[in-house]
């Protein structure tokens, strides 16, 4: 007979999750705070995202930070794609340890040191600092974790489908976008939104090689945070909370979808 779940296991379970997830809630909930001091307590109300609304600068940050978030993460997506399919399908090429490593420093380096290695880069070669040298900066670190994401998923591929798909007379560059990518899609999704999510959380990169004109939301917060937080800033983090939970939502339907595809087409291969 199977045992439910001990009490120590849900008490650390509940423990878990309340550490991670409470202080998000607070957030939330003060974000709707009638009152204009952020510890007290004044009913509910919508006027700080109202007055959000009015606030230009903040306004501006958001877009400038999505508008980051979304290029380098599409970038990130790719580049990090076509590195797990180097490391994982190219066998021991030459270099293959010295790029390996490559792909992984940027994990384990403290961001100061890739910031400030970043700053002296556009420096030397010259490059006004702004919204570009920002998304370069984000893509550099976040390729690293799709990288990570998509190799996992491309070692345990059944190479089987692929090579039952080019027996049947198609190229491999077919094979790839019609039988490769699609299974691999919820890795890819889970990548690009990793990568968004970083990219709208950096505050140390984007502080290297920022310039005038590219102040993202982080900054903007941070600045602001310094002389006092305003219950605005309760309002702009929710609703980034919002918008990284849909990219979730999005990315776990999308993992569903390609787990129906990929079932069907295995037991398709069983059938040939």
């Amino acid at each position: 007979m199977r045992k439910g779940p001990s009490w120590f296991n849900v008490t650390a379970l509940a423990l878990g999750l309340a550490f991670l997830y409470v202080p998000i809630a607070i957030l939330v909930i003060y974000s709707f705070n009638a009152s204009r001091l952020v510890t007290v307590w004044g009913g509910w109300s919508t006027r700080w995202y109202i007055e959000l609304m009015n606030d230009a600068a903040m306004l501006d940050a958001a877009w400038v930070t999505l508008r980051i978030g979304l290029v380098s993460a599409a970038a990130a997506t790719v580049l990090g794609t076509l590195a797990a399919l180097a490391l994982v399908r190219f066998g021991r090429f030459r270099g293959r340890l010295m790029f390996g490593g490559m792909i992984y420093a940027p994990l384990v380096m403290p961001e100061v040191i890739t910031g400030l290695s970043l700053l002296l880069l556009f420096v030397a070669l010259d490059v006004d600092r702004g919204f570009w040298t920002i998304t370069v900066a984000h893509t550099t670190l976040t390729m690293c974790f799709v990288a990570i994401i998509v190799q996992a998923r491309l070692a345990d591929f059944d190479r089987s489908l692929e090579e039952a798909a080019m027996d049947l007379g198609c190229p491999p560059l077919k094979t790839f976008l019609t039988v490769t990518l699609p299974l691999i899609a919820p890795a890819i999704a889970s990548g690009f939104v990793l990568a968004f999510t970083l990219s709208l959380d950096d505050l140390i990169l984007a502080s290297f090689t920022t310039g005038p004109g590219a102040t993202t939301l982080p900054i903007r917060i941070y600045s602001e945070v310094r002389l006092g937080v305003k219950p605005e800033i309760n309002a702009v983090c929710t609703l980034l909370i919002a918008v990284v939970a849909a990219g979730l939502v999005v990315a776990s339907l999308m993992g569903k979808l390609s787990g129906g595809r990929r079932s069907s087409a295995a037991v398709g291969t069983e059938g040939l």
